[in-house]
């Protein structure tokens, strides 16, 4: 697989071959999606809580005597059965992130990273950078290499003035390419990647 290089006129510059057993072959949907649904719960603030029979306002005491009243025996108001009192088994802060193994990670990136050069959605860029760090200057660079609307960015260091003019352009991020994820690459749109970091990634991932 041979892929075009342009530089930030939009013009070829040269071209990149890639190993066919790296991007090629079937895509692994299947990896990709487990390697996204741990980011999103890896995400999750889990500040979620209910108050136990502990914490909630009341006092310990026993209301009445165990025997002779004729009514339901019952240790303090604060029990779960009556009103007001504590939630039983409710939610509680906690942790949603869990373990995949690196394999299956590294597996969901080459298959993202498969299916985007299968639809053609991926540009090789020599370099990433702009002269000065406006807004302006960001559009301008992506509207030449025919970027429109969501996009994702990956060099392998990133250049300060075009991270800090990208900061207000709408669904552009930019990423290095050891930060890279499945869920980055399957979300992220059309994909401008600098030779060095396509190179790295398939080095990695090889």
């Amino acid at each position: 697989m041979n892929l075009d290089v342009v530089n930030n006129q939009n013009e070829k510059v040269g071209s990149l071959e890639l190993n066919d057993e790296v991007f090629g072959g079937a895509v692994a949907d299947h990896l990709v999606w487990e390697s996204v649904v741990h980011a999103n719960a890896a995400e999750r603030r889990g500040t979620h809580a209910t108050k136990t029979r502990g914490l909630v306002s009341g006092t310990g005491k026993k209301p009445w005597r165990q025997k002779g009243t004729g009514r339901a025996r019952v240790g303090e108001t604060r029990n779960p059965l009556w009103r007001k009192g504590g939630t039983v088994f409710g939610p509680q802060p906690r942790s949603y992130d869990y373990r995949v193994p690196r394999k299956v990670e590294k597996g969901a990136l080459r298959a993202a990273l498969a299916g985007k050069l299968a639809d053609q959605a991926v540009t090789v860029v020599d370099a990433l950078a702009v002269d000065e760090a406006r807004t302006k200057a960001a559009v301008a660079l992506l509207r030449r290499l025919g970027v429109e609307g969501k996009a994702l960015l990956v060099d392998v260091a990133l250049d300060e003035k075009l991270a800090l003019a990208l900061r207000n352009v709408p669904d552009v991020r930019l990423v290095p390419s050891n930060r890279l994820t499945a869920r980055d690459v399957a979300g992220g749109g059309r994909i401008l990647v600098t030779r060095a970091a396509l190179e790295r990634l398939q080095e990695v991932l090889g």
